[in-house]
């Protein structure tokens, strides 16, 4: 891997160990990773906008494989092998290139992991920008048996499988659609569920830094309901339309609402979810994540009711911190019914976050960030769209 000046000089300076408590890895340690090599780009240089406060941004590679079918590669192969026997057209992202809804891609990351310690494991998850367009976006590691996730110990390539669902979208080598977390275990702990604040450590951190705007309801997580409207007409959400042009995911800004969504208004509190209809909804509570913790959303609860509730379902440390840091901002949600039509009625819970502690408190929270697009949310579309 080619190496910068400034990136030699950060690499003879950054610390020498990878020890530390257990816990969702800082930006700070994101950077070790990189520094020594166990995070690597074909372009040798990582740029300052990738690092968030508990994660780093991954970027295309220079070609789509549109595929038969989504897939794993299982123990035994790699996803070389399996894109080999499955790509039906290969498509240059060089110059940027249009992936169409309702097909499936596969695209290299510029991103690779080398030698990673075994005590250290790999969690991917959309971009809230992504999630928002409906592009369905999932990491895939050689080998692997499940998606979004890496052992510790791994070395290879990796790859983002894309599927646009409401719209088709324009994307270029450098694109980012997804993210990559880490976490560090200790001693007998299991790769997810070992890092999990129990209900009972919620509720005291609720007591002394408030989680919502309100009473907290915690089961299983942090329970969180739907906004439907506090007056008849008011706009509490959006629907996809069906037929639009494209959106390309590097432009910020670039797209007027009405050309791509449909206002959905408060009526008596209810809202009827269509099948197969792709909505954008909003929680009725403000929430705030503490720099000690992150938040990852449930994206499909069965006991809730047949709906997806969230894509991009990971919250970072400082989201939602408001004016005398109480809870400011609501949890955004993208929103699919599944087979038959969905009563959703004004507070009705939705879904469940779930908290994890920090391995220590990133150097820069959500917020402080230049690409932190959705500090102090409302409802709010993507950031391809110009403010209503």
């Amino acid at each position: 891997m080619a190496t910068s000046p400034d990136m030699l000089a950060e690499i003879a300076t950054a610390p020498a160990s990878l020890a530390g408590p257990s816990g969702v890895l800082p930006r700070q340690d994101i950077r070790k990773l990189v520094h020594r090599g166990m995070v690597r780009s074909t372009s040798g240089a990582f740029s300052e906008s990738q690092y968030q406060p508990a994660s780093i941004d991954l970027r295309l590679g220079h070609k789509a494989y549109r595929v038969r079918a989504s897939f794993l590669p299982g123990p035994n192969k790699s996803v070389a092998q399996m894109l080999a026997d499955l790509t039906q057209d290969e498509v240059s992202l060089e110059e940027g290139a249009i992936l169409e809804k309702n097909c499936v891609y596969v695209v290299e990351l510029m991103e690779s992991l080398h030698d990673l310690p075994a005590t250290i494991s790999a969690f991917a998850n959309p971009k809230s920008s992504t999630g928002r367009l409906d592009v369905f976006t999932r990491l895939i590691a050689d080998r692997s048996e499940a998606f979004d996730s890496v052992a510790g110990g791994y070395s290879g390539k990796l790859y983002a499988e894309i599927s646009p669902s409401s719209f088709s979208i324009k994307v270029r080598k450098g694109s980012r659609l997804n993210q990559l977390r880490f976490r560090r275990r200790g001693s007998g702990q299991e790769e997810a569920e070992g890092f999990r604040v129990s209900d009972r450590e919620l509720r005291e951190v609720h007591r002394q830094t408030a989680l919502v705007d309100g009473p907290a309801t915690i089961r299983n997580g942090l329970l969180f309901s739907i906004h439907l409207g506090d007056a008849e007409g008011e706009i509490i959400g959006y629907q996809a339309q069906r037929f639009t042009d494209v959106i390309d995911v590097d432009r910020v800004g670039g797209y007027e609402i009405d050309d791509f969504w449909t206002p959905i208004p408060a009526k008596r509190g209810r809202l009827i979810l269509d099948p197969h209809q792709f909505y954008i909804l909003a929680s009725k509570e403000r929430i705030y994540i503490p720099p000690a913790f992150a938040a990852e959303m449930a994206p499909i609860d069965p006991a809730m009711g047949e709906f997806r509730v969230h894509y991009a379902g990971f919250f970072d440390p400082g989201f939602g911190v408001g004016a005398g840091g109480v809870p400011g901002s609501r949890g955004v949600l993208e929103v699919r019914s599944h087979e038959v039509p969905f009563l959703l009625e004004d507070g009705q819970v939705v879904g469940r976050l779930a908290f994890e502690r920090m391995a220590a408190e990133p150097d820069a929270l959500y917020g402080a960030i230049g690409t932190s697009n959705y500090q102090g949310q409302a409802l709010k579309l993507s950031k391809h769209f110009r403010s209503a």
